[in-house]
């Protein structure tokens, strides 16, 4: 498992270990790994030219020791000084006696910048908020457009660590060396899109793991220990059935891959309800159809309502009626009355909500562009809001549990291919065969992102996909998992 950390809670980690070690040593640290990844992303570091942009915090300080190390070993290092009164007296220092220098002419710096081999980014840390300030914008924006690659010291400066937000002009980094705790922003667009790749770098923040992280990031092995597994007297009704209310005669598609998602997630059986069970059958002869209504249509462990379900309020309101997990996907999130999926929690039932970005701010009643900005707060707000653990998709994909508390999941796979119509119903059916399995519904959410990006992945290797290309890479996905852990 990959867990990020507030700002508050580093600092708190950072201070507990400063307090046992000689002043100084936590950024000399910091400084050695820093170095050592800028010296592995520039290969031949005698005769390079690098340029560190230095804030007046402890990133700036990090970034001129690190300097000072790759000018000993022949780098030509030049220091820009953003608050030359305040930058980090013992680095500059360091720096000048290794044989760096500093600029202060600020029109000559542009130039520097953009032709520079190593761009080290230490203007902000981990405290920033808000963009960069105005005589920094020119310098990130100098380093976007040249020719060497851009290093970011814990964090790309100009996003929010906390949030993952991008209020304003921002540092693009090609890799961002992190120290001693991954950071929310770091996972969470559109903060992650500046970060690059994400070098972590300890330093022996131990007791930061015996805090509660605000995020958190399922990896291979983390997935294989939630995947259910049949046993040796398991039979199709012991494994779980699903049922999947989608489908109308507009959108029978809909309905044909949430049953494709549900086929391939580990439940025994998939029931569907609804007016396309035709397409269905012709597409999956196993599926079990009824024309009875959910309330009829058999014993089901888990439901999954709402694709392609167009105005059927009457048969949302069945599903939610029921006491049974529940995955509310599409038409079934405009349908579903936010007192019946309270209701649910509140009783203990689980309900797990999966809408994209667009879907949300209608719930919410806020604008698209404020749900994609600000992503960790819109997850934790539904899921308050309607009592309910919430899988925002999107960019990055997060799932909160019920009532918005505890950590939220980030999911680490995916493509943008993803983006294409139909993936969602198919992540549907495969989550709520998952919560039919036995699953809880924020490890039925995370495991389906997980699951349904790598199947993207496989299905696209770099070229457009269809839903239902996505829907027959699942088992290829799942394999793989299971794979990983031996």
């Amino acid at each position: 498992m990959r867990t990020a950390y507030s700002v508050e809670t580093v600092r708190a980690a950072e201070r507990e270990l400063m307090a046992r070690l000689p002043e100084g040593a936590l950024m000399q640290r910091a400084a050695a790994g820093l170095a050592a990844a800028c010296a592995e992303v520039l290969g031949r570091v005698y005769g390079s030219r690098v340029v560190l942009l230095v804030g007046s915090g402890d990133n700036g300080g990090d970034a001129l020791y690190a300097g000072a190390r790759l000018a000993r070993r022949g780098a030509g290092v030049r220091a820009v000084l953003l608050t030359p009164g305040r930058a980090h007296a013992g680095g500059l220092a360091a720096l000048r006696r290794a044989g760096g220098s500093v600029v202060s002419d600020a029109g000559g710096a542009v130039e520097l910048v953009e032709q520079a081999d190593l761009v080290v980014d230490g203007i902000v840390g981990i405290g920033g908020k808000g963009g960069l300030r105005e005589n920094a914008v020119p310098l990130a924006e100098a380093a976007r457009r040249g020719r060497g690659v851009v290093v970011a010291v814990d964090l790309p400066s100009g996003v929010d660590a906390d949030t993952g937000e991008v209020r304003g002009a921002a540092v693009r980094a090609d890799v961002t060396v992190t120290f001693g705790a991954y950071k929310p922003g770091l996972l969470i667009d559109p903060a992650r899109e500046y970060a690059g790749v994400v070098r972590f770098v300890g330093i022996g923040l131990e007791t930061v793991g015996v805090r509660a992280p605000e995020v958190e990031a399922l990896q291979h092995a983390d997935v294989a220990r939630l995947l259910p597994v049949p046993g040796a007297e398991s039979d199709k009704y012991r494994r779980g059935v699903v049922g999947v209310a989608a489908g109308s005669a507009r959108y029978p598609g809909a309905a044909v891959l949430a049953v494709g998602g549900a086929l391939r997630g580990g439940a025994g059986a998939v029931r569907y309800v609804g007016p396309a069970g035709g397409a269905v059958l012709a597409r999956y002869p196993e599926t079990l159809v009824s024309e009875r209504g959910p309330a009829r249509a058999g014993r089901v462990q888990a439901w999954v309502v709402g694709p392609g379900a167009g105005d059927d309020a009457a048969t949302v309101g069945e599903v939610l009626a029921a006491d049974v997990p529940v995955l509310i996907d599409a038409d079934g999130l405009r349908l579903a009355e936010v007192g019946a999926v309270r209701a649910r929690g509140l009783r203990g039932v689980p309900t797990l909500m999966t809408p994209h970005a667009g879907e949300a701010a209608a719930l919410l009643g806020v604008e698209r562009e404020e749900v994609e900005s600000g992503r960790l707060a819109a997850v934790r707000e539904l899921a308050a809001r309607y009592e309910a653990a919430v899988l925002l998709k999107g960019s990055t994909t997060v799932v909160a549990e019920a009532g918005g508390g505890g950590a939220v999941r980030v999911n680490p796979t995916g493509t943008p291919w993803l983006a294409t119509a139909g993936s969602g119903d198919v992540l549907s059916g495969l989550g709520g065969s998952l919560l039919a399995a036995g699953l809880s519904a924020v490890d039925a959410g995370s495991v389906a992102a997980y699951l349904h990006g790598l199947a993207g992945r496989f299905a696209a290797e770099g070229a457009p996909v269809a839903a239902e290309d996505v829907a027959g890479r699942i088992v290829e996905a799942w394999r793989s998992v299971v794979g990983a852990r031996g």
